[in-house]
């Protein structure tokens, strides 16, 4: 149910809100063959991308190019809009559900492009990705346009969704922005995400997000053994790695085991006096506790992980919402991901060549996303991979990625339930960890532990065709999905 605040005055001036979103898009003159962008930092609680969809469907329009920051289970009603040729052409940071399935198995004509959060900051500002018109979901906004994810010191009724940061860079570069809000205050709104100089139009909605689903099983902190035991030994190898410095910066992927890293690493903290100058990136609860408890800091914020750091944006005065560009630009030398030291990530597949794949399963089909992973492994001092041997019977380390999204000339060392191997490119790693008395063994000797175990993967059934094309965060494609044989 969309809400007006009760402080909300009748404005003296003309302003930009619109009676109805169709209204809106005749207003933006919305044309066949226009590339519309949305985000999601609601994650599965997202319910503007749907909206609009239809509406636009309803509209009659056709030929359509989408450019969202990602896309998730929510988004599966897409695949109607892309029989019925409404869309043509996708680009996104990731994909999952039956969407990704469907385009896993040859539903887009054209390959999808993916990029990450980074790659996909810089090719919007640098015009490699013009946006038409980005229709950008609100927590709260004025009639003016003024908007935000969170109200500064209140969240009760507001459907936060936390800090903006991939919605700041559409706004600032599409050629007509659209704001979508279910909560409107009065203007000015107060130090907003997205100005109003950036906005063409706001429209009211009954609802555009759930904030109790912007957690999801890949941003939830583990409990599982495994898990825990990766995430010490982690911890470990960081300890022991000598960029584990009062005054170091930190960030964590998502998934179970990166996201436990800082319980380990929290005690030791404690116990070193070592204290971060900063955490970056897709914030959450965890580093929120750290930072209350003194032991980081500053929280440089692009993406919400749960609701608890979405509201800590709202009243943290040390906890500071970035956009795309200054996280994760590869061209700007002044992006926080060139000040990294730190950086732990999640992995579904590392290869001998310490290349990562965390977009398609076992399978061959798309079910994850880039993210900021091969932004952060390129600029981190350090990066560190987690990942179990096996998932059931499925090895993780393998010959050979099925896709290549983050390249092993980036990735430093693997820890897994079975071992840590450093990648031979860093010897002087490998040197530090092994002074240090930290155990190490090689990628390759993991790998043939897997297949012991489980046995060798077969090869997929792929078909000649492309369906995806995976991008490094310059732009370059370092790696081609193909469609899956369904008769194999």
């Amino acid at each position: 149910m969309n809400k007006v605040s009760e402080h909300t005055v009748v404005e003296k001036r003309p302003d930009k809100l619109a009676a109805s979103l169709e209204q809106a898009i005749q207003q933006m003159g919305l044309q066949d063959g226009m590339t519309i962008s949305f985000h999601h930092h609601f994650r599965e609680g997202d319910q503007v991308l749907n909206q609009v969809m239809a509406v636009i469907a309803k509209m009659g329009f056709h030929d359509l190019k989408l450019a969202p920051s990602s896309l998730t289970d929510v988004h599966a009603p897409l695949l109607e809009h892309i029989k019925n040729g409404v869309v043509t052409h996708m680009e996104s940071s990731g994909c999952r559900g039956k969407l990704a399935e469907a385009i896993s198995h040859g539903l887009l004509s054209e390959p999808v492009v993916f990029r990450s959060h980074g790659g996909r900051a810089a090719a919007i500002a640098d015009g490699r990705l013009p946006i038409d018109i980005a229709f950008l979901g609100a927590s709260v906004a004025d009639v003016y346009g003024n908007a935000a994810g969170v109200l500064r010191n209140q969240s009760e009724g507001v459907d936060i969704c936390g800090s903006l940061g991939y919605a700041k860079v559409d706004a600032h570069y599409a050629k007509k922005t659209v704001i979508l809000t279910n909560y409107l205050v009065a203007a000015p709104l107060a130090a907003p995400s997205i100005p109003s100089s950036e906005v063409d139009c706001v429209v009211l909605l009954d609802s555009i997000g759930d904030s109790a689903k912007i957690s999801s099983g890949a941003t939830r902190f583990s409990q599982n053994p495994r898990d825990l035991l990766i995430a010490e030994r982690a911890a470990q190898v960081i300890i022991a790695s000598g960029y584990f410095q009062d005054g170091f910066s930190l960030q964590t992927g998502s998934g179970g085991a990166a996201l436990a890293v800082t319980r380990f690493l929290k005690e030791a903290m404690l116990e070193q006096g070592v204290k971060a100058r900063f955490a970056l990136g897709g914030i959450t609860a965890q580093m929120v506790h750290l930072q209350e408890e003194g032991l980081i800091g500053q929280l440089f914020d692009v993406q919400d992980f749960d609701l608890e750091a979405a509201q800590s944006l709202g009243s943290n005065a040390n906890h500071f919402e970035i956009d795309g560009n200054q996280y994760a630009n590869p061209f700007d030398a002044g992006s926080l991901i060139h000040q990294l030291d730190v950086v732990i990530l999640s992995a579904l597949e590392v290869d001998t060549a310490f290349n990562v794949n965390v977009l398609t399963g076992s399978d061959g089909i798309i079910r994850g996303a880039i993210g900021g992973h091969s932004d952060t492994a390129a600029g981190a001092a350090l990066t560190v991979l987690v990942t179990p041997l096996l998932r059931g019977r499925i090895p993780c380390v393998v010959q050979q990625v099925n896709t290549i999204c983050t390249e092993g000339k980036n990735c430093d060392v693997l820890v897994t339930d079975r071992g840590v191997a450093v990648n031979p490119l860093r010897a002087d790693l490998q040197k530090t960890l092994q002074a240090a008395g930290i155990r190490l063994t090689t990628i390759e000797q993991l790998k043939d532990l897997a297949e012991q175990i489980a046995g060798k993967p077969d090869a997929l059934p792929f078909t000649e065709r492309v369906v995806a094309l995976v991008t490094a965060p310059d732009g370059t494609v370092i790696d081609r999905v193909h469609q899956m044989n369904e008769h194999a």
